[in-house]
């Protein structure tokens, strides 16, 4: 029998129906507790992983060095930003996400980000729910007159493009090389941002991308400009946001990530009459979390029968073998 570590924040219950169809083939084992010593202690025995998508058991190296029997680690999610990849590639581990699951959830999510701040939808409901009645007051933009400008071309920034040009906006995007059949125009990074009302972020997290929009590369923006985040926090620091919005610079802001989540409680983000909040969920409509199960028990699935696994970020042989 395989042993498989789920280190998802589940409930029992729940991890017993999703690992249903691997019953008689493998052995779902739980942390006892929700933290490091409860990780490295289901880690210890696990032949498989599935890993925590809210960050808080990462698999760092400290992770690994537990886990010597470790073979296959399966992210639910596309981000892989809390696994140290040089770690895992190093113990031979093969790492997998779920790439494409939560594409067009994301992408709607942040075109209907958009689509709110253009017309300032939360700070109109937070008026109109203290009593007031501010018709005079909202103003607001039409989204198709604005310039949208998309920060990485992957799945989610390709997919958010399309939404938005179908929308009648104009569309520019920026990556590290040109994209055949892309839609907009290619820009650099700079001019992408002179020339973006709407800033768009969905480019990865990686060392080369931590910070690459800070507080110089936001004065670049036009006056008034709205920032919409839906790739991972330390992309744009959450200080410069800040700072942004004071200054004027920044109409608006819709952010689903964070530099640290969760966002604590009493951070000035949270109060500031000029943000939409998301607990960093553009990704989990319905339709995306049952892609994401399908896509985790199929490479499970894989696994078990000897088949290679689809997805794998690391580089290494699809084809897991028992260590």
């Amino acid at each position: 029998m395989w042993k498989i570590a789920a280190l998802m924040p589940l409930p029992p219950e729940v991890i017993e129906l999703v690992f249903a169809p691997l019953k008689g083939r493998a052995d779902v084992i739980l942390p006892a507790t929700r933290d490091r010593a409860g990780q490295h202690a289901a880690l210890a025995e696990a032949d498989l992983a599935v890993g925590d998508f809210t960050g808080e058991l990462p698999m760092d190296a400290a992770a690994v060095a537990a886990a010597p029997r470790l073979a296959f680690l399966q992210q639910p999610q596309v981000g892989v930003d809390t696994c140290d990849l040089d770690a895992l590639t190093a113990a031979g581990v093969v790492v997998a996400n779920t790439a494409g699951a939560n594409t067009r959830s994301v992408a709607e999510w942040a075109v209907g980000a958009a689509f709110a701040l253009c017309r300032r939808l939360a700070w109109v409901d937070r008026r109109m729910r203290e009593g007031g009645w501010p018709q005079l007051d909202i103003g607001g933009r039409e989204l198709h007159a604005q310039r949208v400008g998309i920060l990485g071309y992957g799945a989610i920034g390709a997919q958010a493009a399309g939404l938005f040009h179908a929308l009648g906006c104009r569309v520019s995007y920026w990556s590290r090389t040109p994209k055949d059949g892309a839609v907009g125009e290619y820009l650099a990074l700079d001019d992408l941002l002179s020339t973006s009302d709407v800033l768009v972020v969905t480019v990865a997290l990686t060392p080369e991308t931590e910070g690459l929009v800070g507080p110089e590369r936001l004065a670049l923006l036009p006056p008034n400009a709205l920032l919409v985040n839906v790739a991972r926090g330390g992309i744009v620091p959450d200080e410069a946001v800040l700072a942004a919005l004071d200054s004027g610079r920044l109409a608006g802001a819709a952010l689903d990530v964070f530099e640290g989540e969760p966002l604590p409680p009493g951070h000035p983000l949270r109060s500031h009459e000029q943000v939409l909040l998301s607990p960093h969920t553009a990704g989990a409509s319905a339709q995306a979390q049952m892609n994401v199960i399908g896509q985790v028990m199929a490479n499970l699935t894989a696994v078990l029968d000897g088949r290679p696994v689809e997805h794998v970020v690391n580089g290494l042989p699809p084809l897991v073998h028992r260590r």
